[in-house]
C-alpha cells in the first residue's frame, strides 16, 4: 500500500493552484484556529455546520478528487463509527429514569360555587412528550446524553483532523513558517528565539514526507518476504516488529544527520546570520474578503452557536 497516496497527511499540493493556495497564510492560519476553537462550548448544530462547511469548501476549491476523496471517505467512516459506538454506549449517569407523568392519570373534581353539584375537571396533559431514553432494546440503550456525546466526539474528530490537513494541503511549508514568524514578531520583545522556532517548524514539516516514505519502504520489505506469521507466533511477531521499528529509527536518524550536514555545508550555521526570505507577505483583495468572512463567521458563532 502506498502511504504517500492513500494517506497524504501533511503533504502540500503543488498543482493545481486553487484559490485556497492564493490566500495569505496568516489569514488561513486564523481560519484554522477559528475552526479548532469555535466548537468549544458550542451547540451540536454548530459542530455539524463546521463539518458541512469544510466539505463545501473542499468542493468549491476544486481540489482534485484523487487527493481528498479517499482520505475524506475514511475520515467520515471513522467519525460515523465513533458516532454509533458512543451513542450505544452508557452515558455515564447511573440513574433510574422515571416518566414525568404518572402511569394512571386521575380525574380531579372541584365543587361548584353556585350549586351543590360537582363538575369534573379534565386533567392537565402536556402535549409535548419527553423521553430521556430514545431507544432501548436488550443491552443497547440510546439516551439523549449519549447522542449528545456521540455528535460532539464525531464532529470534533472530523473537524480537527480535516481542517488541519486542508490547511497543510493548500499551504506550502515555507509559507506556514513565514506566516507564523510574522505573527510571532511581538514575542521578540520578550527575547524569544522566533527565528529558531520557525526554522525548526520548517524542518519538521519537511520531515513528515520522509517519515512516511521510510515507513512505506519498510512495510514493502516485510510484505515481499512472504513471512509465515502463523509459524512465528506471538513472540516471534513481536520480535520481528521490534526489529522493523529499530530499523525505522536508524533510517530516520540517518536522514536527520544528512539534512543537518547539508544545511551546514550551505552555511546555515545560525538562522540570524543566514536568513532566507521565503515569501513577501502582503494582504490582497481576496485576503480582505476572507477576513470579512471570518468576522461574519465569529459573529454568527457568538450570536447563534453558544451552548450556554
Amino acid at each position: 500500500m502506498d502511504l504517500l497516496r492513500s494517506l497524504p497527511l501533511g503533504l502540500y499540493l503543488e498543482q493545481p493552484q486553487t484559490w485556497l493556495h492564493q490566500i495569505d497564510p496568516r489569514v488561513k492560519f486564523a481560519w484554522l484556529m477559528s475552526f479548532l476553537t469555535s466548537y468549544t462550548f458550542a451547540t451540536n448544530e454548530w459542530r455539524i455546520l463546521l463539518v458541512a462547511v469544510l466539505i463545501i469548501v473542499t468542493l468549491i476549491a476544486r481540489i482534485p478528487q484523487r487527493v481528498w476523496r479517499q482520505q475524506m471517505g475514511w475520515l467520515l467512516m471513522l467519525s460515523f463509527f465513533v458516532l454509533v459506538i458512543t451513542a450505544a454506549s452508557p452515558d455515564g449517569l447511573g440513574i433510574d429514569y422515571q416518566p414525568r407523568q404518572p402511569v394512571n392519570e386521575q380525574i380531579f373534581t372541584q365543587p361548584s360555587t353556585t350549586n351543590t353539584t360537582q363538575v369534573s375537571q379534565k386533567p392537565f396533559i402536556n402535549n409535548k412528550e419527553y423521553s430521556y431514553v430514545l431507544f432501548h432494546t436488550g443491552p443497547v440503550k440510546v439516551t439523549r446524553r449519549s447522542v449528545d456525546l456521540a455528535v460532539r466526539l464525531s464532529t470534533i474528530l472530523f473537524t480537527v483532523i480535516y481542517s488541519t490537513n486542508l490547511y497543510l494541503l493548500t499551504t506550502a511549508p515555507e509559507e506556514i513558517t513565514t506566516g507564523i514568524e510574522s505573527l510571532m514578531q511581538p514575542l521578540r520583545q520578550l527575547k524569544w528565539p522566533v527565528t529558531e522556532i520557525t526554522l525548526t517548524l520548517t524542518l519538521s514539516l519537511r520531515f513528515i514526507p520522509l517519515v512516511l516514505e521510510e515507513v512505506q519502504n519498510l512495510m514493502r520489505s516485510v510484505m515481499t518476504r512472504a513471512i509465515n506469521w502463523k509459524k512465528l507466533g506471538l513472540k516471534g511477531a513481536v520480535k520481528l516488529w521490534m526489529i522493523v521499528a529499530e530499523r525505522l529509527l536508524e533510517n530516520l536518524l540517518l536522514r536527520a544527520e544528512q539534512m543537518a550536514s547539508a544545511m551546514m555545508v550551505r552555511g546555515f550555521t545560525s538562522p540570524n546570520e543566514h536568513r532566507v526570505v521565503w515569501h513577501d507577505l502582503r494582504l490582497k483583495a481576496r485576503d480582505w474578503l476572507a477576513i470579512a468572512a471570518l468576522t461574519l463567521f465569529w459573529g454568527v458563532r457568538l450570536a447563534l452557536g453558544n451552548k450556554f
